[in-house]
């Protein structure tokens, strides 16, 4: 797998973002592509995982915003979608809400 396509997979779900991870690891050339879009992936997932709890508390004692917490949860696909955008350009640019965030957090 190329590190263009290592660095796509890394943002389609978390069996993805695994396989990246592994190819990554097995590599001998660390590309330092790939790893800044696992972090990023990474931070995402850990994004949309805190989103789904919170909004799933908020809708129990708010159902009246049902609608409105429905909308917020497609905030990780469309960050998602911008990711592979990036990574299909071979750019190293942060995610927009949580890429500053995640860059350097984490010890791939």
């Amino acid at each position: 797998m190329t590190n263009r396509m290592t660095a796509i997979v890394a943002y389609i779900t978390i069996i993805g973002w695994v396989v990246a991870y592994l190819s990554y690891r097995k590599s001998d050339d660390k590309s330092p592509l790939v790893k800044y879009h696992l972090t990023q992936a990474i931070g995402i997932i850990i994004f949309s995982i805190a989103l789904s709890i919170v909004s799933g508390i908020l809708l129990v004692i708010l159902p009246a915003l049902a609608a409105l917490f429905y909308i917020i949860s497609l905030c990780p696909f469309i960050l998602m979608l911008m990711g592979i955008i990036t990574a299909s350009n071979e750019a190293q640019r942060p995610i927009p809400l949580i890429g500053k965030f995640v860059e350097g957090k984490f010890n791939l």
